[in-house]
């Protein structure tokens, strides 16, 4: 195991990675439970959505464990199974065989620019600036995310300014306003012991601290009443009897239905580019924020990617584990499969090799028989480990140059709008076109990097496209 993950050359041991590990798993296990449920709003079987989901999240994440040896997991995306079922099906009237198609073809599209090395090419024309700025944007998401979850904040919109769609599903516009919530919950006390648990024990330098304050404030949920068996399930041989139901079914009846009028092949191609760029950049905008920080990719490692050939560094093979993930998830029954942020949580408690996804792969497995035991740990238990592992992050902002704005008005929509928008492709697109409009009106058009040029454009045609979708 020392030889093949190279743990004392990473700085780690056997017990760190099993730490970091069970860590990531239970920051992001909720996809369990909510992919199924959001997917099956499309007329999808919950059932064989929740098994592809978990299948599709081991592969994915065993590949990432055992052939870049990095500590990322995968598992299918929020906002992109959103993009799925509101937009591909509800929006635009696409089955959800043929939603399943566009993602397959997705993943092949993000193996062929993976391949050809246009993926590498997107993270060596990224200055320094955005990319220090997209690693402190991450922090502030990942905290977010992690004070949503805390159940912190509540949202309040003006009369008349909400949408209600057929799912129950509320759209409201930007009257709305977020404020702190009344300390009158249970759920918001757990959120805040849990958060003060986490502190001290980070603060007191507490070996496993953002582990064990999970384990704890899952503990305290229970006479709370908070951490409770999940209901929302089947059990393990009913999911696999659906499963055929959507095994394959992207490419029949997905495929051949897919491409059989003529005049929708337009609208066709822009929902793929829409899927693909997101998926790219949020990848990207993951592994540049919490490689960095953390030493996961060293300089040498950076080095190797930008100037050796085929897929010999750890970015290299982590991107080449990212993409084919997508594809085998679609062919399963689950919309894009992607690197999660949540990751961060693990490489926060220590995580440094392929050993921790080998061990959060192992845990998916477990959850096909327990998920109901699994759903159990509150988000209020997992919501403080984002929030810290969000703190630390936010180091990566001290190198940014504040006081020039021309590197500070690209380095605000790299980062701060990043969160704002709860998108990590917003963000970078948003660094990505002030930094040429700054470039530019400044006279230094020349020091803009072409494939800056071509992303900018790219992401100026997706906007494009999803507002006439």
């Amino acid at each position: 195991m020392e030889k093949f993950f190279k743990l004392k050359e990473n700085g780690t041991t056997v017990s760190t990675e099993i730490v970091a590990g069970l860590t990531t798993f239970f920051a992001m296990a909720y996809i369990i439970m909510v992919n199924p449920s959001m997917l099956a709003m499309s007329g999808m079987p919950w059932g064989a959505v929740f098994l592809a989901t978990i299948i599709a999240s081991v592969i994915g994440t065993l590949v990432m464990g055992l052939y870049a040896n990095v500590p990322y997991a995968l598992a299918p995306g929020m906002g992109l199974n959103a993009f799925f079922v509101y937009t591909v099906v509800f929006g635009l009237g696409f089955t959800w065989q043929e939603a399943l198609a566009m993602v397959f073809i997705c993943g092949i599209v993000n193996i062929l620019i993976t391949v050809t090395k246009i993926r590498k090419l997107i993270i060596k024309s990224i200055p320094e600036s955005l990319q220090n700025a997209i690693g402190g944007g991450i922090g502030i998401f990942i905290a977010y995310i992690g004070v949503k979850n805390a159940g912190l904040l509540s949202f309040t919109s003006d009369p008349g300014h909400n949408v209600v769609l057929e799912s129950g599903t509320v759209i409201s516009d930007s009257s709305v306003v977020p404020e702190i919530v009344a300390l009158n919950n249970p759920g918001v006390w757990l959120g805040l012991i849990g958060i003060l648990i986490t502190v001290l024990l980070i603060v007191l330098k507490v070996k496993g601290a953002i582990f064990i304050s999970i384990v704890a404030t899952t503990i305290i949920g229970i006479p709370m009443g908070l951490t409770t068996i999940g209901a929302d399930s089947i059990s393990f041989s009913e999911a696999v009897s659906q499963l055929p139901q959507t095994f394959g079914a992207a490419f029949n009846p997905g495929l051949t239905s897919l491409f059989s009028d003529p005049a929708k092949i337009p609208l066709v191609l822009m929902t793929i580019f829409a899927f693909s760029l997101s998926d790219v950049f949020d990848t990207i905008g993951t592994f540049i924020g919490t490689g960095r920080k953390s030493g996961i990719f060293t300089e040498e490692d950076q080095k190797a990617l930008e100037t050796g050939s085929g897929f010999k560094s750890k970015m290299d093979k982590a991107l080449f584990a990212d993409t084919i993930a997508t594809s085998i998830g679609a062919v399963l029954g689950t919309s894009n499969t992607t690197t999660y942020v949540e990751s961060a949580a693990g490489i926060g408690a220590g995580g440094r090799t392929g050993l921790t996804s080998v061990v959060i792969s192992i845990l998916f497995v477990i959850s096909a028989f327990f998920a109901p035991f699994i759903s159990a740990v509150p988000a209020q238990a997992t919501a403080p480990a984002l929030i810290i592992v969000g703190v630390m992050m936010l180091s990566a902002f001290k190198d940014i140059e504040w006081n020039d704005l021309e590197v500070a008005i690209p380095a605000f929509f790299a980062g701060i709008f990043m969160a704002l928008c709860y998108n990590i492709s917003y963000g970078i697109a948003g660094g990505f076109i002030f930094y040429c409009i700054v470039k530019v009106v400044t006279g230094k058009a020349k020091e803009i990097h072409p494939i800056m040029w071509v992303s900018t454009a790219l992401f100026i045609l997706n906007f494009i496209i999803l507002a006439n979708i």
